[in-house]
């Protein structure tokens, strides 16, 4: 009897240290995104002030983290880039610099593991804001002060497993165009032949109740399949695409013949805008993902052969397009059609009554079964043409005559 008390006080004690635990982790987390997040920095839009600022905050958590330098200078890598105001308009472009923050944990071992997450935003809002008001400060909360914050406090739970080498890079320039990813996959300060894969979080601070997390990515290994499933005791809904190609850094290294994952919680109706705050993080389901994530990665150990395949739809072409709908595509629909996340107001499908949940099944005479084809059918028309939109709501099809704004 005495033995059995032993052991259900050590249960005990165990699960309120574990408690504790998540409780200090999710405190420091909420930390990380009041402040990345904050006013102060102003949006952390690249080349500026507050860009300047979140660098400053990451590099200091990286050295807290007795993290070894990996930049070029110190935990920076700084180039300079030229972009304009509108990338849909030609002339003279502006000079920025462009600052990504590398750490490295160093466990003598042969190979390496990519955590990368990018930590600009939008600044004030402008280009690729859809915020159709004055111009307020855009403080990406989700995006992606959210996978910075799941990086960082992913340091202590990699470095102490001992299983790998760890390279811990926040991006700067992704809401430019990959900037910063692209530029360290080129300009590489590790052998990237010894990398066994690279992991981003994108845009991961609003799981929703159903707990839907998608994976993108997951063709570009054929470990990966068996490998997330494995590891996913947390009752994560996983949603995946094979691609390893997307809007996000880990397209940067797929190119370089890397397996990658991107973790991605999906569109919401504050994504690039001023309301997209801290005060709607969900918090419990980012320690939730920063402990999957740590489970796939010690699983992986126990695979011997982690080979990179390219992925069959990598060589699909981006119908160009001159017109849009003025909606948000739910990212983590993988049904039949395209719903919508979110309609801009103004933009065309707001003037012709579609809504937030219808999901888009024809453009003119082309059948929408996917993104692809929804850009398909858009890529057929011009401003100022008409044509007919059919939709899904609820039980109902439903058939808009439309005119392109």
């Amino acid at each position: 009897m005495k033995h059995i008390f032993i052991i259900i006080f050590i249960l005990i004690t165990s699960n309120t240290i574990s408690q504790e635990n998540k409780s200090i982790i999710i405190d420091k987390m909420k930390y990380d995104v009041a402040y990345l997040a904050s006013d102060k920095l102003r949006g952390r839009k690249t080349g500026t002030c507050g860009e300047k600022k979140a660098a400053q905050y990451i590099a200091e958590k990286f050295k807290q983290n007795k993290l070894s330098e990996k930049g070029e200078d110190g935990y920076f890598q700084s180039f300079n880039a030229i972009i304009q105001s509108n990338p849909h308009k030609t002339g003279k472009g502006k000079k920025i610099e462009v600052i990504n923050v590398v750490g490295f944990c160093d466990n003598q071992k042969e190979e390496t593991i990519i955590i990368g997450a990018h930590y600009d935003h939008l600044g004030r809002g402008g280009h690729g804001s859809l915020y159709a008001g004055k111009k307020k400060i855009h403080n990406g909360a989700d995006d992606n002060a959210s996978g910075v914050s799941i990086l960082i406090n992913l340091i202590d739970l990699l470095c102490e497993n001992n299983l790998y080498n760890y390279l811990f890079i926040a991006f700067s320039g992704e809401e430019l165009g990959l900037l910063g990813s692209s530029y360290f996959a080129k300009n590489p300060t590790i052998d990237l032949q010894k990398v066994r894969f690279m992991l981003n979080f994108d845009m991961v601070g609003r799981l929703n109740t159903k707990r839907e997390l998608a994976l993108n990515g997951v063709g570009t290994s054929n470990q990966w399949g068996e490998l997330i499933n494995k590891a996913n005791t947390y009752n994560f809904k996983l949603i995946t695409s094979e691609s390893g190609i997307g809007p996000s850094d880990h397209t940067s290294f797929y190119l370089q013949e890397i397996p990658v994952l991107h973790f991605f919680t999906g569109q919401h109706e504050d994504y690039h805008k001023p309301t997209d705050d801290v005060e709607k993080i969900n918090f419990n389901g980012m320690y939730s993902i920063m402990s999957y994530v740590k489970d796939i990665i010690t699983k992986s150990a126990k695979i011997e052969n982690f080979t990179y395949q390219e992925t069959i739809n990598d060589t699909q072409q981006t119908p160009k397009f001159n017109v849009t709908l003025g909606i948000m595509p739910d990212y983590l629909y993988n049904d039949h059609g395209l719903r919508i996340d979110g309609v801009t107001k103004g933009k065309t499908a707001d003037k012709h009554g579609i809504l937030k949940g219808d999901i888009v099944i024809q453009i003119g005479d082309i059948e929408v079964t996917d993104i692809m084809k929804y850009m398909e059918g858009l890529s057929n028309f011009q401003k100022g043409d008409s044509t007919i939109i059919k939709i899904k709501r609820e039980n109902e099809t439903i058939t808009i005559p439309i005119t392109f704004k």
